[in-house]
């Protein structure tokens, strides 16, 4: 549980935080996915999401966040230009904590903190993608104000997946 006294701190991602990152990622991908990916794919994703890949990517120059809790890395997002060709030009493509921080309100932090530097890139508007079954997200997203406009499908092998795109303006 969270104490009153907790430090938390939301920063940019940093090489040195990989090791941590791939932890995160393990652990927040098996608790939202667990029976919604099958279960080889799931396992195959997150490996390739190793200490190597974090650290490239916190390198590279990517849009990374870090939300932190006792100077330990506990939740992170990515975030850029979108991807998608609707009216929004940002795009949150992640946002992920593990398990025991979220029903915290840091979900909410790492959302708005996302917010705020999409707008200081000044990309107007927003789109997430979310697993249609990953009901956590969707609900998150409902609540954050985001409305669906547009679906598609993904595949894990044979299993084709639902993905919801949630927009602000």
């Amino acid at each position: 549980m969270l104490q009153s006294s907790t430090s938390i701190a939301v920063r940019k991602g940093r090489p040195t935080d990989a090791k941590a990152l791939a932890d995160v990622f393990r652990q927040s991908w098996q608790h939202a996915y667990a029976g919604i990916i099958p279960h080889l794919h799931l396992e195959t994703l997150i490996r390739k999401r190793g200490p190597e890949w974090w650290r490239t990517a916190a390198r590279g120059g990517a849009d990374l966040i870090v939300l932190e809790a006792e100077g330990a890395p506990v939740g992170y997002a990515t975030l850029g230009s979108s991807r998608a060709q609707t009216s929004q030009q940002g795009e949150i493509f992640e946002i992920y904590l593990v398990p025991s921080y979220q029903g915290l309100g840091l979900g909410e932090l790492m959302f708005e903190a996302c917010r705020h530097r999409l707008d200081q890139r000044k990309l107007k508007g927003l789109v997430v993608w979310a697993l249609a079954a990953n009901t956590t997200a969707t609900d998150f997203y409902w609540r954050r104000g985001g409305r669906p406009v547009s679906s598609t499908f993904e595949r894990f092998g044979k299993t084709r997946l639902e993905k919801i795109a949630f927009t602000w303006d």
